[in-house]
C-alpha cells in the first residue's frame, strides 16, 4: 500500500483531546479535513505524526506544546483600559473575544481577569501550552 508523504493530498477524520479527555476538535459528522502534506496547512507534529500511514490506517499522535501551538507566554496577556470596552461587550474571564490590531488584523483573545479599572486580554492561542493528542484515521491519499 501507498504510504503518505509530502506533497500528497491527505482526507483524514480526527478527534483532538486535552490531558483531561475534553475534545477541543473533531471531524466527526463532517466531511474528512483535507490538506497537503508537509506544507504547513496543519500543526507541525500532526504533520509528521500522520507521515507513512497507509489508507485506512488509525492512529493516535500525541503532540508537545512546541510541535503544537507553542508554549504559553505571559508577555502576550495584556491590561487595556476598561474604558475601551463598551457596555455591550461582555468581559467575565474565560469569554473570547475578537479584536483588532492598529494594522487591521483581527485576532482572537481570551479575557483572563477583569476589574474596575482594566481587562486583562490574553493573546496566545487558546491551545498554546497544552500537551494534544489527536486520534486519527487515513481516509484518503490524493
Amino acid at each position: 500500500m501507498t504510504q503518505a508523504k509530502a506533497g500528497d493530498t491527505l482526507h483524514i477524520h480526527y478527534t483532538g483531546t486535552l490531558d483531561d479527555g475534553t475534545v477541543f476538535d473533531s471531524s466527526q459528522g463532517r466531511d474528512p479535513l483535507q490538506f497537503e502534506l508537509g506544507s504547513g496547512q496543519i500543526i507541525p507534529g500532526l504533520d509528521a505524526g500522520v507521515t507513512g500511514m497507509e489508507v485506512g490506517e488509525k492512529r493516535s499522535v500525541q503532540i508537545e506544546p512546541a510541535q503544537a501551538y507553542g508554549e504559553h507566554d505571559a508577555s502576550r496577556v495584556q491590561a487595556v483600559e476598561r474604558a475601551a470596552f463598551p457596555d455591550d461587550i461582555p468581559t467575565d474571564p474565560g469569554t473570547q473575544l475578537q479584536v483588532q490590531t492598529a494594522q487591521g488584523q483581527v485576532m482572537p483573545v481570551t479575557v483572563v481577569a477583569a476589574n474596575d479599572e482594566h481587562v486583562m486580554l490574553d493573546t496566545n492561542h487558546p491551545l498554546a501550552g497544552k500537551t494534544l493528542t489527536f486520534d486519527v484515521e487515513l481516509v484518503e491519499i490524493a
